[in-house]
């Protein structure tokens, strides 16, 4: 099988799919019944192992998540030992926002004990979740408040800063301001889910950001079908941008590696397709 593309982030080359991890851990964005489905099938390091060698067999070695979570973390390690492949680990961990974080900025020592705990755990990437990064976006200075200092704690610590967020102001105030990052976590998707703006501006904001931008939920948390989704997303983003893709079984990763490698290639993608009797009518007739 051919690998799969890759581009470079920060220096370090990255497959420009990222394994997403939502479907993993129980975040289903759909219902409880769904979270709970997750739970009990899913959240465990051998089933998300499993998930994770199909991913990497095909050259797809990025992982994007709050690694230092057990099953996570667990589940990479397995990995990484059944291959003999190094995974790169994209960190995206909360960060101890307060009300008064936006004057005073936050403390050294939580800064120094998150920043640990993802070298720890083996990131490369450490991307502030959207939660604290949001919060400091100030539309008034188009600047994202206090964030340099959490960059400057990732460099020293090794990693390679980056910003998680759904706020498209982040990637326009971090250019703007010269904010020492190297990539930015964007939403996009062809319905505007969980998107602040339309979907044009979205895609606006990537192809004119200074870095390459990761993007996620291709496929609106399972309200896209996967062929939609990712033949928009891959048809409207730069060669240097990713696409993060969440899958709950290894054979929804290969379905998905399929698409993604037969819409890059502008080939027919060898899948089979969902038999029902209404499509019954559509099918050849051997004559």
């Amino acid at each position: 099988m051919q690998k799969f593309p890759r581009t470079t982030v920060g220096g370090v080359s990255v497959s420009r799919m990222i394994i997403g991890t939502n479907w993993m851990v129980g975040c289903s964005h759909t219902t409880e019944a769904k979270d709970q489905y997750i739970n009990e099938h899913v959240k465990n390091p051998k089933a998300i192992a499993d998930i994770i060698e199909v991913f990497i067999k095909a050259g797809v070695d990025t992982f994007m998540g709050q690694i230092q979570n057990a099953p996570l973390f667990d589940a990479v390690q397995e990995a990484q030992q059944r291959t003999g492949q190094k995974i790169i680990v994209v960190s995206t961990p909360g960060l101890p926002v307060k009300p008064e974080t936006p004057e005073k900025g936050f403390s050294e020592g939580d800064l120094n004990r998150i920043c640990e705990e993802q070298v720890k755990c083996g990131a490369t990437f450490c991307m502030p979740h959207m939660a604290a990064t949001d919060a400091l976006v100030d539309r008034c200075s188009r600047k994202i408040r206090k964030m340099d200092q959490v960059c400057a704690a990732i460099r020293r610590h090794g990693m390679i800063p980056g910003l998680s967020t759904h706020m498209p102001e982040s990637v326009t105030y971090a250019d703007e301001s010269g904010l020492d990052v190297e990539t930015y976590i964007q939403i996009y998707n062809s319905m505007g889910y969980l998107m602040q703006i339309e979907v044009d501006w979205i895609q606006r904001v990537i192809l004119g950001a200074k870095k390459p931008v990761m993007t996620i939920k291709p496929f609106a948390a399972g309200q896209i079908r996967p062929l939609q989704g990712l033949t928009f997303v891959w048809n409207s983003i730069r060669p240097i941008d990713m696409v993060t893709v969440g899958t709950m079984s290894p054979r929804e990763a290969e379905e998905v590696i399929e698409m993604s490698m037969g819409i890059l290639e502008r080939r027919s993608i060898q899948l089979n397709l969902q038999e029902t009797r209404s499509k019954a009518s559509v099918k050849p007739v051997a004559r």
